[in-house]
């Protein structure tokens, strides 16, 4: 059955014209629930979370719009100059993140394909140019474990144990089994338990994608049984009786950032446990560590894919690039260790390979590609250099066709 959020009575409180609130209503009671994705097609509503999310960020960007002597009564007046506003308002006044900035986008891309206007709203490149550094990547380009961070994860488990031992079970299993936070405090021992080797993972799922993690050793099953001891009697979850979701939410990071697991405290949150078991199911596929980990070899592109394939599916994601995130690939980690060379550095170097950009490309430690890039921002290269003979040699130092 279809379950949607109460969006009537969040309208009627936001204090937004009575037009604005009604036609809004009619949008929500007809899109609302719908997913809206170019890559997922699906008849299935979207979780309440989302919609919750959705809902929030449209009325509180009406609300700012307003707020901003945008005298707006229907979501059909919006046009490019209000999107416009919003984004500098989100990016150089409130100083939000790429990855909250682009998520508010979509929701405004939501609302404008619900009335028909598909074109509407753009990327934030489209409205500002990005602040130094302001970028959202989607594949990873820094390690995110806790080990690239020298903590030791049995320590601070141990640690939690005597401040909180249900906190301490659920970073546990977030560690053993590559759980997102909410998927471990919903997480049913008892009836997610199967024999198949296997464990079934159903509540508090992304978008509420159901998935199976492997279970390959005896410790996780000893983990999974001191769990399903602990859970609670009445829902079988790991939240304790005397706590809502949202109640243990705040409970379960405050004990956390009294241990120093945040990013200004040790430097690693408990996601970058999910990003751990994922590195390590990559290598325990192929032999090879993962690539953020900055192996000196590539391993087999037949297991590589097979490793990609196993960490998409035990992540829950539906798109095999979204292992990247995760793991990062062998390409974008030599963009990152890639020296960066200036202009005139190139000019020098080409000067001395006589024109020769192979030559020039590989004194940089760079590829040709990357330095015709940095040659593009010199109007007349030829005119610093003395020419010589461009040979194309067999040891080329040209980036590869296929990303791993």
């Amino acid at each position: 059955m279809k379950v949607v959020i109460n969006f009537r009575t969040l309208l009627e409180r936001s204090g937004l014209p009575k037009r604005l609130t009604e036609e809004l209503e009619k949008l929500f009671q007809k899109f609302l629930s719908k997913a809206h994705s170019k890559t997922r097609v699906t008849a299935n509503a979207i979780s309440i979370k989302t919609q919750e999310r959705r809902l929030l960020s449209l009325i509180a960007g009406f609300k700012e719009l307003r707020r901003d002597g945008f005298a707006i009564e229907t979501p059909w007046n919006i046009s490019s100059k209000h999107i416009r506003h919003l984004v500098n308002v989100w990016v150089i006044k409130n100083k939000q993140s790429p990855g909250t900035v682009e998520n508010k986008l979509t929701y405004w891309r939501t609302l404008a394909a619900w009335m028909g206007k598909h074109q509407l709203v753009g990327t934030v490149d489209d409205y500002i140019a990005r602040p130094e550094g302001y970028r959202r990547y989607y594949v990873a380009q820094r390690d995110k474990s806790w080990e690239a961070a020298n903590v030791n994860v049995d320590g601070v488990i141990a640690r939690l144990t005597h401040n909180d031992r249900w906190v301490a079970l659920q970073v546990e299993l977030q560690s053993a089994f590559g759980l997102r936070a909410q998927e471990s405090m919903l997480l049913r021992p008892l009836q997610c338990l199967r024999v198949s080797g296997h464990l079934h993972v159903a509540d508090g799922t992304k978008g509420g994608r159901a998935r199976v993690v492997p279970i390959d050793a005896e410790w996780q099953y000893d983990l999974l049984i001191r769990a399903a001891q602990m859970a609670n009697p009445r829902t079988g979850s790991m939240i304790p009786e005397t706590h809502t979701l949202k109640q243990w939410y705040r409970h379960f990071y405050k004990v956390l950032g009294d241990e120093g697991v945040s990013q200004k405290g040790l430097g690693v949150t408990v996601h970058g446990l999910r990003h751990a078991y994922l590195q390590r199911m990559y290598e325990q596929v192929t032999g090879v560590p993962a690539p953020i980990k900055r192996p000196d070899h590539k391993p087999d592109p037949q297991l590589h894919q097979l490793a990609m394939e196993k960490i998409v599916a035990a992540a829950g994601h539906g798109l095999a690039t979204k292992a990247s995130a995760y793991i990062s690939s062998f390409a974008a980690i030599r963009r990152i260790d890639a020296p960066v060379v200036s202009c005139e550095q190139a000019l020098v170097a080409l000067a001395a390979a006589k024109g020769n950009k192979s030559h020039a490309a590989k004194s940089l430690g760079i590829s040709r590609q990357a330095l015709y890039r940095v040659l593009s921002k010199v109007s007349d290269p030829s005119a610093h250099v003395s020419s010589g003979p461009e040979t194309r040699d067999d040891d080329d130092d040209s980036e590869e066709s296929l990303t791993v």
